[in-house]
């Protein structure tokens, strides 16, 4: 397509043509000094019988060029309204064409060609700034890579991204994109993942290290073996979660359309009411033009989309409008003890030795040995320190019964081995005569006081001893904390299967508000679901397995670092593609002054609307004048979205609202379209 018809086909094509030919229009008016000699006179037959003629009326050409004027603009108007129609739908394109043909009729050409004319560069303008509130899907969409190298029959060989195969090797050298998912099998290199967590700081790569596609190589050089292909990668979930999360309604929004499927029809019956009673045609035909309610349509849609796209380039991903408009109420926020307030990296920091018969590296042996049939996360830190200490354990225990919430029971070489809390010795009726019981649970005590999880081991019904394993506190933990109730939240919790000292230690280290320690699965979701009930609008922060039941009852579900599940993507309601908690009060704050844009638009258009009506029964207010108005609304609106698309400088003045510029490049919604059936084919 030359360049051409490329202007044929674009937006301004139309909005263009009909100003110049109104401009001519007036140039005709001007050089005739409003009576020119060059006139057209309109004859047709009325009876075709008698050959008779009747003159209708008499007209300059400079009214000639004004109704071509109105008919360019206004064609596609026309043309959508009866479309509308078909569909059984009255919208704001009807009004427009009834006002419209309605000048021509009464002879009030000027009137038409503005009506038509505004209305088409509103939307010009409009669909334009809609398409820059998308500029987050675009960039995802420009950082897809369009070739790839990779290891072919011995030699490197570049071939398009979209034909790497499953189980390839792909070599990224400094300076490129990184093709595909997969994980590094040689190499070391730093990649700038901001396209996906929204980190700018570039992260270390090494061996068995796991990558995205669309990521940027800063130095070094990798070979990855690819995993995850065209749209199975991270990039493309990503691109199909935010297009779909923009075109999804909020409750506001799906009310507002109900509100003008009545609210059009209702202008139309104002109008032709007050005609009737007033026999002023143009009165009607300007109450259809001042009642359009183009301003009210779009006030939600464009803050959703920026909104969204905001959030989707600072490595948040919001499921639509819907979740958006309710993370503004979030009222508390749950969260997870390992993995979210914590590192989720424990290490063994303690082996407590209670019985003389045993030293500390049976108590670590007997330990780790009940431990290798465990799932538990807290058996891994158990295993390592045994394996380093060379006292790991060979093969798997014979039979393993986890006990949930307290601990398992394992058959190592013949005896029963137990680790776990104090419940757990209860349950299988553990106590020891000569005090090791009691000496077992003080340690256990004292080691939970100090943040530690402690797990007491009993061999062949004798307590042995005390293992403890510890989680580092994650550094922002406090930050997110006090960001959070900046936001807005009333209460954060802690919800964790760990015993209550541990949690207490945890909680009064990062500022928690509640505790609820010694949970299991089924008792996290009851905790959400007090929470519920006491009024609060409940977010869980969890990792998706133990706290799923939680994270389904609550009323946003929320993801930690997502990039590498795809489930969380798909799934989540908000999903905080990086590891950085403070994403979590910005997704918060972020909601919050979306929803404040939308409540800001709905007030502008509605009093705009109620300020035009009461100026045309007011006199002053003409159907050009009311068309001028209204489009300028729409653009006020449309800018007032606009500054959702502006970057916190820091979260702490958020709500102040002092961001700075973001870079946005203009893009037009069929490149997009293209770009992303590209970036997952």
């Amino acid at each position: 397509m030359n360049s051409l018809q490329k202007w044929v086909h674009g937006h301004w094509s139309v909005p263009i043509v009909s100003g110049v030919l109104i401009l001519i229009s007036f140039g005709l008016e001007y050089i005739a000094g409003g009576a020119w000699n060059a006139t057209l006179t309109s004859q047709w037959w009325l009876d075709a019988g008698a050959h008779a003629t009747h003159t209708a009326g008499v007209f300059t050409l400079a009214d000639a060029f004004m109704i071509a004027g109105a008919v360019v603009a206004g064609y596609n108007i026309v043309v959508n309204a009866i479309n509308a129609l078909l569909a059984k739908h009255v919208g704001i394109d009807l009004l427009v064409s009834i006002a419209a043909i309605g000048a021509i009729i009464i002879g009030n050409f000027w009137e038409a060609a503005a009506v038509t004319f505004l209305f088409a560069v509103g939307h010009t303008l409009e669909a334009a700034t809609m398409n820059k509130t998308r500029s987050a899907l675009a960039e995802l969409v420009a950082i897809a890579p369009d070739n790839a190298i990779v290891m072919r029959d011995g030699e490197q060989q570049e071939v398009p991204a979209h034909l790497v195969r499953m189980g390839e090797i792909v070599l990224v050298k400094n300076g490129a994109k990184v093709p595909v998912d997969g994980q590094v099998v040689a190499g070391t290199g730093a990649l700038d993942e901001s396209s996906i967590t929204g980190e700018s700081i570039p992260v270390e790569k090494s061996k068995s290290d796991h990558v995205f596609a669309g990521t940027v190589s800063r130095g070094g050089f990798i070979q990855v073996l690819a995993t995850g292909i065209g749209a199975d990668t991270t990039l493309a979930r990503i691109i199909h979660r935010v297009e779909e999360a923009q075109d999804a309604k909020a409750k506001t929004q799906a009310f507002i359309d109900r509100f003008s499927r009545w609210y059009t029809p209702a202008v139309i019956i104002l109008a032709l009411v007050a005609g009737l009673l007033t026999q002023d045609v143009v009165l009607a035909l300007t109450l259809l033009v001042i009642g359009c309610p183009g301003a009210l349509v779009i006030s939600i849609p464009v803050a959703i989309v920026a909104g969204i796209g905001r959030a989707a380039r600072n490595g948040i991903l919001i499921k639509g409008g819907e979740y958006l408009e309710t993370a503004a109420k979030i009222s508390a926020v749950a969260v997870d003890k390992t993995g979210t307030l914590t590192e989720g990296r424990p290490q063994l920091t303690d082996v407590v030795v209670v019985d003389p018969a045993y030293d500390r590296t049976e108590v670590l042996r007997w330990a780790a040995a009940a431990e290798a049939g465990s799932e538990h996360p807290l058996a891994r830190p158990i295993l390592d320190s045994a394996k380093e200490e060379g006292v790991g354990p060979e093969g798997i225990p014979g039979d393993v019964t986890p006990v949930p919430g307290k601990g398992i029971v394992s058959d190592v070489e013949g005896r029963q081995v137990l680790i776990g809390n104090a419940a757990l010795l209860v349950e299988y009726g553990i106590i020891n005569e000569d005090g090791a019981t009691n000496r077992a649970e003080e340690a256990a005590e004292q080691l939970a006081a100090e943040g530690k999880t402690p797990m007491i081991v009993a061999v062949g019904g004798t307590v042995i001893g005390v293992v403890a394993v510890a989680d580092q506190i994650r550094a922002d933990a406090p930050e997110m904390v006090r960001r959070l109730h900046d936001a807005g939240v009333k209460k954060v919790v802690m919800l964790t299967g760990d015993t209550r000292l541990v949690a207490e230690a945890i909680g009064s280290k990062t500022g928690i508000d509640e505790i609820y320690a010694s949970l299991l699965p089924e008792d996290k979701l009851d905790a959400v679901s007090e929470l519920q009930r006491k009024g609060y609008v409940v977010a869980m922060v969890g990792d998706g397995v133990n706290d799923a039941p939680a994270l389904a009852t609550a009323n946003i579900g929320v993801a930690m670092g997502a990039a590498g599940s795809a489930v969380a993507v798909e799934t989540a309601d908000i999903a905080l593609m990086g590891d950085n908690l403070l994403k979590l009060p910005e997704s918060i704050s972020l909601a919050k002054r979306t929803v404040n844009v939308m409540r800001q638009n709905i007030t502008i258009a509605l009093v705009t609307v109620v300020l035009l009506l009461a100026g045309v029964f007011a006199g002053g207010v003409t159907m050009s004048i009311g068309m001028l108005v209204h489009e300028a609304s729409v653009l006020v609106v449309i800018a007032n979205a606009m500054r959702l698309m502006r970057n916190p400088e820091d979260a702490t003045v958020m709500a102040k609202e002092l961001r700075t510029p973001s870079e946005t490049s203009w893009i037009v919604e069929d490149d997009i379209d293209t770009a992303t059936e590209k970036a997952i084919s």
